[in-house]
């Protein structure tokens, strides 16, 4: 559970929360919530794993366009 506290008794409340969606954006938990949302099939290492290999291959060659101009 996440916690903040008044460092000093005139803090604004706006400092509080912004304290406080930092460290729950630190911790993860929000992302946690978000990948629970929707049921995903569970798939083996070997499959994500060329899964992300095909993904950085395409980011590479978009990239090089880009860089070479061409959309």
């Amino acid at each position: 559970m996440i916690q903040v506290t008044k460092r000093d008794p005139k803090e604004p409340l706006e400092n509080m929360l912004r304290r406080f969606s930092r460290k729950v954006q630190q911790s993860g938990v929000l992302m946690r919530a978000k990948s629970g949302q929707y049921f995903q099939k569970p798939i083996s290492k070997s499959e994500r794993r060329t899964k992300a290999i095909i993904r950085q291959e395409r980011k590479a060659v978009k990239v090089k366009k880009l860089k070479l101009g061409q959309r």
